[in-house]
């Protein structure tokens, strides 16, 4: 696994083994991210990535100018290795890995600055934690005005159109997987 563009193409991320952690694909990534340039991009922009895996979306996000992502991990070798991944490209001063369920450590940064994008890519056994991760982000401090929450989900497997006032309003598929956008109509 690399990353796709900007300051860290090129650049290898570990990853671990397992089936645990399934990696967004390179192509998925690279759709997200042409997506959010056509949308305003991502410079300077606030991220959360949840059930962050390798931090490769996060990352990505880092490499193309976003000023500072949070990684929410709970598997603490996993966490270990975004850690890694961060330290490898010198970019751990614009990062923080926190190891901790999505859920509640939605509830612990309520006090951070507002994001512009969340990130969340739950492990498949795992479906049912989308519902619960829109309600938390639908009337959260944690969301800027106009922030973007994304899901990414297999296509057998419909997150649902969201939780008032954040409701989806794009999906894009491509091969097995599929990203739905959201964000608050209020």
């Amino acid at each position: 696994m690399r990353i796709i563009a900007g300051k860290f193409r090129s650049r290898p991320l570990k990853a671990p083994q397992g089936l645990d952690v399934r990696p967004s694909s390179d192509r998925l990534r690279e759709t997200l991210f042409n997506v959010l340039a056509a949308a305003g991009g991502v410079e300077d922009s606030r991220w959360i990535d949840l059930f962050a895996g390798t931090g490769a979306v996060g990352i990505e996000a880092l490499s193309r100018g976003a000023g500072y992502v949070y990684f929410v991990e709970k598997a603490p070798k996993v966490a270990r290795i975004i850690e890694t991944n961060l330290k490898s490209l010198e970019a751990g001063d614009q990062a923080e890995v926190i190891t901790s369920d999505a859920g509640a450590a939605l509830r612990h940064m309520e006090g951070i600055d507002p994001v512009d994008f969340v990130f969340l890519d739950p492990p498949y056994r795992e479906e049912g934690a989308y519902l619960g991760i829109l309600r938390i982000l639908a009337d959260s401090p944690l969301l800027k005005p106009s922030a973007i929450v994304i899901a990414e989900h297999t296509k057998h497997f419909d997150p649902g159109d969201g939780v008032d006032p954040l409701r989806r309003y794009r999906s894009l598929k491509q091969g097995d997987a599929v990203l739905s956008f959201y964000r608050r109509t209020t």
